[in-house]
Parts: C-alpha cells; sequence; structure tokens
C-alpha cells in the first residue's frame, strides 16, 4: 500500500499579536498548520484573513512564501500515513474549505486555554484547535486533552510526528528548492 506524509508547520511570525501569544505560553512557536506536501505548497490553517488586522480571523489557505511567513521562524513535523488516511484527512480539510464563509476564529476559545478552561464553539476554531481536529477526525492519536486545549506545542509531543527542520521557514524553502535544481541538473547530466 502505498504511503503518504501529512505536514504540521509550526510558526513563530514575530508580530505583535503573536508576541503576547508567547509571553502568555513561554513557547517558541505560537502558530499551527497542517500542510499535505514537503513543499509546503497546500497549507491550511485558522488565522488571519488580513495580514494587517489580527481579529479578522477565520479558515486560512496560507501562502508560506510571503506575507508574515517571510522571516518567520519555524519547526516542521511530518507522519506517514496510509493513502486512504491521508485522503480522509485531505477531504475533511477541502470540505471545510467549502464552508469557509460559515467558520469563525474562536477568540474566545483562545482565551479559554489560557485560562485553562474547556470551551467549544461550533463552526469556530483556533488554529492548533483545527490541526488538532483534522488529525483526530482522521483517526490520528493525539495527546490526551480536550481538542478545545490543544495548543501548538501539543502537538509536537504527539508520537507519530518526527521534527523534519527547525529554522527560518525561508531557509528551508530555499533548501528544497536548492535540492529540486540539482535532481533537475543530475536528470539532464
Amino acid at each position: 500500500m502505498k504511503k503518504k506524509k501529512v505536514y504540521v508547520l509550526l510558526t513563530d511570525t514575530g508580530t505583535m499579536f503573536t508576541r503576547m501569544i508567547k509571553l502568555c505560553t513561554r513557547k517558541p512557536f505560537n502558530h499551527a498548520s497542517i500542510g499535505f506536501d514537503t513543499e509546503l505548497a497546500e497549507v491550511y490553517s485558522f488565522g488571519r484573513k488580513t495580514p494587517r488586522n489580527p481579529f479578522i480571523g477565520g479558515f486560512v489557505k496560507e501562502n508560506v512564501k510571503s506575507g508574515l511567513f517571510i522571516g518567520a521562524g519555524c519547526a516542521i513535523y511530518s507522519c506517514t500515513l496510509s493513502e486512504c488516511q491521508y485522503k480522509k484527512m485531505y477531504q475533511k480539510v477541502k470540505k471545510l474549505e467549502e464552508q469557509k464563509l460559515q467558520l469563525k476564529y474562536n477568540f474566545l476559545g483562545l482565551i479559554a486555554v489560557l485560562l485553562k478552561l474547556k470551551f467549544h464553539r461550533k463552526n469556530a476554531f483556533f488554529c492548533s484547535q483545527f490541526v488538532a481536529t483534522i488529525l483526530h477526525e482522521s483517526g490520528l492519536p493525539l495527546v490526551h486533552k480536550p481538542l478545545c486545549l490543544v495548543t501548538p506545542h501539543d502537538l509536537t509531543t504527539i508520537s507519530i510526528f518526527e521534527l523534519v527542520y527547525r529554522g527560518k521557514l525561508s531557509s528551508y524553502l530555499l533548501m528544497l528548492e536548492h535540492q529540486s535544481c540539482n535532481k533537475e541538473y543530475a536528470k539532464v547530466n
């Protein structure tokens, strides 16, 4: 059976909003996304819909090559799935993307996490809650806590994930580009 990888991308963009979250969590990364390819061309999360306003948020397909991600620090984790698990996870994300106008950013849930209070809102997520929900609904084992309390750091403790890269996101993308160029060069020669 064919195997596929899924990626969890944790980032620190250094914005005022993320610095405030970092003060509370005392963890290096404060935003979580889920990706479906090594190049991070398909990355999804709950976050800012407009780069300049952190209070307008919801479901987003993120472009890690621009905006707030330029200069961001990151940690990238991966796990190997069966093709069936991968498809199931991808379809769940795509279904949410189709419903994105009905989905909201869960600011109240984010505050509840800081206060360690369980708080669930229908059709509303914050970034790590979204990633944890996608993983959970796809049958992957998670941390032992309610999905509405999962932080980006909690995602690093899931045993099936392994660290792929840690550093500047732009450096990771350059490394991939360099590897791709080397492969193309090798094919030509």
